[in-house]
């Protein structure tokens, strides 16, 4: 895996709203979401792509050993694959997508900062 961005693909950007991994709309596209695929279904969906991920974000952190790294704790990225992650990402889920992250024993923490306080 290779996390590297040509510079004129940059503005293609886009971040995963349920795990933050930052890539670019068409990797999204071929191969989905490293982390999430299982109930996001977004290799090759457009419309998935679109409605899950975000082209604002803040912040960018990244992570080579999740399991071992206290930014991954802080950002609870834990159980996830190594890459580059968004440190926020400004959008919102679709309810049915919500409903299917529950239905998948996933527990959906939103990217945005609105759930900071609620971990205690």
């Amino acid at each position: 895996m290779t996390a590297f961005v040509p510079g004129g693909q940059q503005r293609y950007l886009r971040a995963c709203m349920v795990c933050s991994i930052v890539q670019t709309q068409n990797r999204f596209l071929r191969e989905g979401c490293p982390n999430c695929e299982s109930f996001l279904g977004l290799a090759n969906s457009t419309e998935a792509v679109q409605e899950c991920t975000s082209q604002v974000f803040e912040g960018l952190v990244t992570l080579a050993d999740p399991s071992t790294s206290w930014v991954a704790r802080w950002q609870r990225l834990e159980g996830c694959v190594g890459g580059v992650y968004a440190v926020k990402v400004v959008g919102t889920l679709p309810e049915e997508v919500r409903q299917a992250i529950e239905d998948a024993g996933a527990k959906y923490i939103p990217r945005d900062g609105t759930a900071d306080d609620d971990e205690g």
